[in-house]
């Protein structure tokens, strides 16, 4: 899991650009949210075609939503829960054996803290999430935050640094709860 490319990428809104790009996603994702339950291999489709890179086994549950969906990158055997939100406006890198539950946000993207020209434009900072990461209900995960192998990210934390492999983190902002010895996994 490759965690140093933190770099900035500047976008601008109202472009024809950023707009094309934006609506191919709307479209997908829309796609995505109306398909039948049942029809599981449509479902991963269209995930293939919205994201960057998929792995095998990959499984995302109703009302998912992103910003480009080409930035983001999943491993083998990812599952999201309902309303998981990730804004890709720079890349997201998720690893292998990943579960993140129900109303999880992931967000790359910012704005700048003067008020002139807030609304114009904006950056995005990748995140990266290791392999075997567990990341609980109503998280939210903010931009240049890598999250080692193993961890865990209880249940309403709001993660604003990186988060060493094989602990656990909890709060806002999260904090070091515990580490996890490797013997129990």
């Amino acid at each position: 899991m490759n965690g140093n490319n933190k770099e900035k990428v500047y976008y601008e809104r109202g472009t024809n650009e950023l707009r094309e790009k934006s609506l191919r996603a709307q479209k997908l994702v829309k796609a995505f949210n109306d398909c039948d339950p049942e029809y599981a291999q449509e479902k991963e489709r269209i995930i293939r075609e919205l994201f960057g890179s998929v792995g095998e086994g990959a499984s995302i549950e109703h009302n998912f939503h992103c910003d480009l969906g080409y930035n983001i990158h999943v491993g083998r055997n990812f599952y999201a829960g309902y309303n998981c939100t990730i804004m890709d406006m720079a890349e997201v890198r998720i690893g292998d054996d990943c579960m993140i539950a129900p109303n999880v946000g992931i967000y790359t993207a910012g704005h700048s803290i003067e008020p002139k020209n807030r609304n114009k434009g904006g950056y995005g900072i990748p995140i990266a999430i290791g392999n075997n990461v567990w990341i609980g209900g109503h998280c939210s995960i903010l931009p240049r935050v890598t999250i080692g192998d193993n961890s865990i990210v209880a249940a309403g934390s709001v993660v604003t640094k990186d988060v060493p492999a094989n602990t656990i983190v909890a709060g806002n902002p999260a904090k070091l709860l515990r580490h996890i010895a490797e013997e129990q996994y």
